[in-house]
């Protein structure tokens, strides 16, 4: 058939083929297989890795994810049929292309640089969520810390009040007590002045009143 294989690199090559009228089928059979040993294997369909159909329109078909540095076999045949010798060509794959190293590279560094964003990312979210959980929780004690003094405060100050107001009354009370005992007439005036709807009943003078109002209208006689 005249197979020849061209443009060889470490993960490409191109097969080209010569048209045959006399193929009866639509398409042609392409099949390559690495690792090719003459003595060890055999022209069987079985025995190749890949198989790629080509139609017919075309004489040339190019081989793709080789491995470099390898041994490949591939035949060409215008049926669904177990090739011949002559219907295949043995040819090496060279080293990795400077180019598709490059590119593997960027792509493990762009791999690399996503990886390590993600986990950036988690790290910060999950630092954020730790800081902002200890800010509401020291916020929450402080209120709570505050609302406990304010009672507290509360509570004195209404003592404080109580007991004052009670020294208060107990002072008042001491100091009319003391005032009837000295001036028993003195306090009545007293709270009546203060409070007149206390006593209904007009309040008698008592004997040293009695002796001023005598002596005053004597000295009126005269």
């Amino acid at each position: 058939m005249g197979i020849t294989v061209q443009n060889i690199t470490g993960s490409t090559a191109m097969v080209i083929w010569p048209k045959m009228a006399s193929c009866a089928d639509t398409f042609y059979s392409v099949m390559y297989h690495p690792n090719w040993n003459s003595m060890l294997s055999s022209y069987s369909r079985k025995s190749f890795q890949k198989e790629e159909r080509v139609p017919t329109t075309r004489s040339s078909f190019v081989v793709e994810n080789l491995t470099p540095l390898t041994t490949y076999i591939v035949c060409v045949t215008c049926q669904s049929a177990d090739p011949s010798s002559d219907q295949c060509r043995v040819f090496n794959t060279l080293e990795r292309d400077p180019a598709s190293a490059t590119n593997t590279k960027k792509e493990l560094a762009l791999g690399i640089w996503l990886t390590s964003s993600v986990l950036l990312l988690i790290i910060a979210a999950i630092l954020l969520y730790g800081c902002l959980h200890i800010l509401c929780r020291r916020r929450r004690e402080r209120l709570q810390g505050r609302n406990g003094t304010s009672e507290q405060d509360h509570g004195k100050s209404w003592t404080k009040s109580t007991a004052q107001t009670s020294d208060e009354l107990g002072r008042q009370s001491q100091l009319m007590q003391d005032t009837e005992e000295k001036h028993p007439g003195g306090i009545q005036l007293a709270t009546i002045i203060e409070n007149p709807s206390a006593c209904k009943e007009p309040v008698m003078p008592t004997s040293k009143n009695q002796e001023r109002v005598l002596m005053t209208g004597q000295r009126s006689a005269i």
